[in-house]
């Protein structure tokens, strides 16, 4: 079965046609309403890479990245919310214990949504969440600085350091409780309609049943890095939809650089280990960055006056691209990114 043959991507496609590219610009100004939520569950998107044992599909890494690019071509917002949850499934998918069996067959076929609070631990040895062993179980204290899907999600996966070294990942209901109390809805310049909040943590415990991993952070963050350094498949599905505003004299071209761009970085992920060839892949990364830009630009530029209108659509892709730039970034990224800027403009 080919990558466009597969159901998921079949379903992906209807989702984005009959649902999300329709209402995508009421949904930017309004938020991710929880019926969106309900289509992606029934959809079984949720369980794209999940265990076929636990009510998933077990899909290829190429299925899981298409309807990646879709869901984000037609709402951004939406698929930035659902994205989350693919997180906590890999993350229980590759353990062992309690949790998993609590947790990963819900959670594979869409009766419960996850989002995730672990971003902060790139900025180690700072540590905004600190984690201290308590009795049979864990106390979390700090900032999470950025957690999406409030109010969507029914759990979270929730990361901090120990004095130590080791991380600690945990999951716990998506709910203000004794030790966690989120803040308002921020309000940004791109997907504020995903509904992000800070969440300040005040003594939260949490059992050790709840602790899907611990590792040193070194060995943890090796895995890290290669995430941050891949071009995100929402870079293209937004690309995709710019594209999609131009006449094909101005597309055309723009729209073979894509292909080359998206073939070239997915062909290197899937042939590299966690720590190979990650300047190279930064390198993608960066061009499709900036492809990314030069689509949704040129879509507003091409829409006029009318581009400016907020039930615009190239104003609103114009935005997930800035979003898009820094979603997952790091210090090597952005220095990278950087470079990049500074030599194409000589």
């Amino acid at each position: 079965m080919t990558t466009k043959d597969h159901p998921l991507v079949g379903r992906a496609h209807r989702l984005a046609h009959d649902l999300l590219a329709p209402l995508a610009e009421r949904v930017d100004q309004e938020g991710v309403p929880t019926s969106h939520i309900d289509a992606i569950r029934r959809s079984g998107l949720l369980g794209v890479s999940a265990p076929e044992s636990y009510g998933g599909w077990a899909a290829p890494a190429a299925v899981a990245r298409r309807t990646g690019e879709i869901l984000a071509g037609a709402c951004c917002s939406t698929w930035f919310v659902q994205t989350q949850h693919h997180t906590p499934v890999a993350t229980l998918t590759g353990c062992e214990g309690p949790v998993r069996e609590r947790l990963l067959g819900p959670l594979a076929r869409g009766e419960l949504l996850s989002g995730v609070a672990y971003a902060h631990l790139r900025s180690y040895p700072r540590m905004p969440v600190r984690v201290t062993r308590e009795g049979d179980g864990w106390r979390f204290d700090g900032r999470v600085p950025w957690y999406t899907g409030w109010g969507l999600n029914d759990v979270m996966l929730l990361a901090g350091v120990t004095e130590g070294g080791e991380v600690v990942f945990a999951f716990t209901e998506a709910r203000d409780q004794p030790g966690l109390r989120a803040s308002e809805p921020m309000r940004l310049a791109a997907l504020t309609a995903s509904r992000t909040v800070s969440l300040e943590l005040d003594g939260l415990w949490l059992p050790e049943d709840s602790v899907a991993l611990r590792k040193p952070y070194e060995e943890w963050a090796l895995t890290d890095r290669a995430k941050t350094v891949e071009a995100s498949p929402a870079v293209f599905g937004v690309t995709e939809a710019a594209l999609a505003l131009l006449d094909e004299g101005t597309a055309g071209p723009l729209r073979t650089r894509l292909e080359e761009v998206r073939r070239g970085a997915y062909e290197l992920a899937d042939r590299s280990t966690a720590g190979e060839h990650l300047t190279e892949r930064l390198a993608l990364r960066i061009r499709a960055a900036e492809l990314m830009r030069t689509a949704t630009t040129a879509a507003v530029v091409a829409g006029g006056g009318r581009s400016l209108s907020l039930s615009g659509t190239a104003q609103r892709l114009a935005r997930e691209a800035l979003f898009l730039l820094v979603q997952g970034q790091t210090a090597r990224s952005r220095a990278a990114h950087l470079k990049a800027l500074v030599a194409n403009a000589s």
